[in-house]
């Protein structure tokens, strides 16, 4: 097979939930100077009514072992709200399809705890469904991730994300709405893919990264990456993340 017939092959690979294990032995991330999941179950009490925001298939959620009786998920994803229902409902966790961060299908303070990595939300929204002294922990993508990369593969590129989707104006809204801050930190981390096929996997995947995206179109660009694999091993991007650990004031 050649390396165009490789690349389409792995285009077409299907993906459900947010599971990239197909590619984890293809490219390597710069570990992050914090824990998300070390931070969730250092907050995290069985008796807690938790909220997952964004569980794609539950993947991380299952690994925390919380009571499914206190479990609650969002997904608006369709594919994934289906799989949810077939593997997170018969367990007894709550499935609920979200269609707008605004309305969040929730009462008012009803969870002790909301997690959220790498997803969508609105403060305003997320503060109302706490109960006081609820906590809120979300890990999230910057706007100024994988943008050289993006730029480099994809011609005439415009940009989908906000590039000043960063840490300062999180916590600005954050503390706006009234939350206290217990923890922030931001990082940009580097990301090797040492197999162009991974990155063609990855960014088919991530649309919102890298617009227009296929093989066909960018091969040229494919090819010239290619290269650089097979100087130095590995093709370099940089990525955006950054935390925020905030509470509900008790009324």
């Amino acid at each position: 097979m050649g390396l165009k017939e490789y690349w389409l092959s792995e285009e077409k690979k299907n993906f459900q939930g947010w599971d990239f294990s197909y590619i984890n032995d293809r490219m390597a991330e710069e570990p992050l100077p914090w824990d998300y999941d070390r931070i969730v179950r250092q907050y995290l009490k069985p008796e807690h009514i938790l909220l997952d925001m964004g569980t794609g298939g539950g993947e991380y959620l299952l690994s925390l072992g919380h009571p499914c009786k206190n479990t609650y998920v969002t997904e608006a994803y369709p594919p994934n709200v289906e799989l949810c229902m077939k593997k997170l409902k018969p367990l007894g966790i709550e499935v609920r399809q979200v269609f707008d961060d605004a309305h969040l299908p929730f009462d008012d303070s009803m969870f002790d705890m909301i997690i959220n990595r790498h997803e969508s939300f609105d403060v305003y929204e997320v503060y109302r469904v706490l109960k006081p002294n609820g906590l809120f922990i979300t890990q999230q993508v910057g706007g100024q991730n994988n943008k050289e990369l993006s730029r480099f593969l994809i011609e005439d590129f415009e940009e989908i994300t906000n590039s000043n989707y960063d840490l300062k104006n999180n916590l600005r809204l954050i503390k706006n709405v009234g939350f206290t801050v217990l923890k922030s930190e931001e990082y940009f981390p580097y990301l090797r893919f040492y197999d162009i096929g991974a990155l063609v996997y990855l960014a088919k995947i991530i649309e919102w990264e890298f617009p227009n995206f296929s093989v066909e179109r960018c091969y040229e660009k494919l090819c010239q990456l290619q290269s650089i694999v097979e100087n130095q091993g590995f093709v370099e991007s940089t990525e955006h993340r950054f935390i925020i650990v905030a509470q509900k004031p008790q009324k």
